[in-house]
């Protein structure tokens, strides 16, 4: 017992090790990083040693974790966060004030729910008043001054210099593999509604390239959509995260769509020093991680 109990288990190794299952390999774990391959190995490499087991398999075709690395992933993603919220809580901060965010029905189910519940227990003199809304109405609001910041969707065209960038995905034209489109026939369309800027583009594509959309299925959620395409309602546009097995890609058919980037957008000339903590809590979150896992 002696001797399990003088073995540590150190912070930047459990680190690395969540890097490289995020990242998908030891390679981009240290470039997100910012370190060697060789160090981020030796790191792991030492915590082997100390922990007398195999955490990455070195078999050819076999997953990059071992049982026991699997096991060690979700206590090092548990003690890192409590690590991490330790540190700042440590801190001893004064923050005081107010902030109106805004936020897409994706980005309320992901890390950012995490980060901002953590940032509650952090600064507890911060009031944050959060709206849900689609992004184009989430604009407005913005525009309006009735926001300091949201989390928005965008074409990555549409992305600007002082936007802070959190997530890539790609769009695609979907549909049922039982839904035939007759050639010459308007495209039943399945649309979120009016504040959707997918929608604004597809329509505008259509008179553009003469297509005629006819749309049969108008909701505000993503489910409703998905639940219209996979029971043949009609063709729609919808991100990565939201294909299901039973949808089929038809790319081919319709002009490729732009591709989407998730950011932060503030209110312009906002002097808001609770607003501007919350951000760089998510750009950390995004520089230790890459990226930041949205809801699916």
């Amino acid at each position: 017992m002696a001797g399990v109990m003088s073995r540590r288990l150190d912070v930047d190794a459990l680190r690395a090790l969540v890097a490289i299952e995020k990242h998908g390999g030891v390679t981009r774990a240290a470039e997100m990083l910012g370190l060697s391959q060789s160090a981020v190995s030796h790191k792991i490499r030492r915590l082997e040693a100390s922990l007398d087991c195999e955490i990455l398999s070195r078999k050819a075709n076999a997953p990059m974790f071992t049982s026991s690395g699997q096991d060690l992933l979700g206590y090092a993603r548990r003690i890192l966060g409590i690590h991490d919220e330790a540190i700042l809580s440590l801190s001893k901060s004064t923050l005081q004030g107010k902030i109106a965010l805004g936020m897409t029905e994706d980005t309320t189910c992901t890390d950012l729910s995490r980060i901002l519940g953590r940032f509650r227990r952090l600064y507890p003199e911060v009031s944050v008043r959060t709206q849900v809304r689609m992004s184009l109405a989430l604009q407005k609001l913005l525009g309006e001054g009735a926001l300091d910041a949201a989390i928005i969707q965008v074409f990555q065209h549409d992305v600007r210099p002082t936007d802070v960038l959190l997530f890539r995905e790609t769009l695609h034209w979907v549909k049922s593999p039982e839904l035939t489109l007759a050639k010459g026939d308007p495209v039943p369309f399945l649309s979120f509604d009016e504040n959707c800027f997918y929608r604004r583009w597809g329509l505008d594509l259509g008179q553009d390239e003469g297509t005629v959309f006819e749309i049969v299925f108008e909701c505000s959620s993503a489910a409703g959509i998905i639940a219209g395409v996979t029971s043949g309602l009609g063709v729609a546009l919808l991100s990565q995260r939201h294909l299901r097995p039973g949808m089929e890609i038809v790319d081919k058919s319709f002009p490729k769509p732009p591709d989407l980037a998730y950011v932060i957008r503030r209110a312009r000339n906002v002097r808001n020093p609770a607003l501007e903590t919350l951000v760089r809590e998510i750009e950390a979150e995004v520089r230790r991680h890459g990226t930041l896992q949205i809801a699916v």
